[in-house]
């Protein structure tokens, strides 16, 4: 079992989630959504964000891997499932998780990019600036957060804590 604190509590959470999706709704007033969550870590997220979104919306996935069964990201990004529909000409906003080297977010902008939607957005849950490698930035983001590995709301360590309400720093792995 991990020894954990409380980062972000459910209470949070709930209303940021409320505030990103008057603010996407706004930004999107009178069009349609396709909206790509990157699996799994942020199911619970986008489950939660597309209940706030007042727009007619789509809901795909996209799944990669650049962890394995580690801490730290292996830079090295692969596709596990790809989307299940074309994207060309339709407003696509990508949901994460959580970026902090921000491999994985631009790698999956650039695929998407190359499949010529009619816009492209990012919206991400949690951002560690300070873990990142390569230059992203979000259009919408949840919370900034330090550099300490987090586990719930969706995020894990090896599959585990996934449906903690909020979110916890992992003190220590035992």
């Amino acid at each position: 079992m991990a020894d954990m604190r409380v980062l972000l509590s459910e209470e949070q959470i709930k209303e940021r989630v409320k505030e990103l999706g008057n603010e996407i709704s706004r930004d999107f007033a009178g069009e349609e959504l396709l909206v790509v969550g990157v699996l799994k870590g942020t199911f619970v997220f986008l489950a939660d964000l597309i209940r706030h979104i007042d727009l007619p919306l789509q809901v795909d996935f996209i799944d990669l891997s650049s962890y394995g069964l580690t801490t730290e990201s292996s830079g090295e990004v692969r596709i596990m499932k790809d989307l299940e529909q074309p994207i060309e000409g339709k407003n696509v906003l990508i949901v994460e998780d959580i970026v902090d080297t921000g491999y994985t977010l631009k790698y999956i902008k650039e695929i998407m990019l190359r499949r010529n939607p009619r816009s492209l957005r990012i919206c991400t849950f949690l951002d560690k600036p300070d873990r990142r490698k390569v230059p992203i930035v979000s259009d919408y983001n949840g919370f900034t957060i330090p550099d300490h590995f987090v586990v719930g709301y969706g995020l894990d360590y090896a599959e585990q804590y996934r449906h903690l309400p909020q979110v916890c720093i992992v003190e220590t792995v035992n």
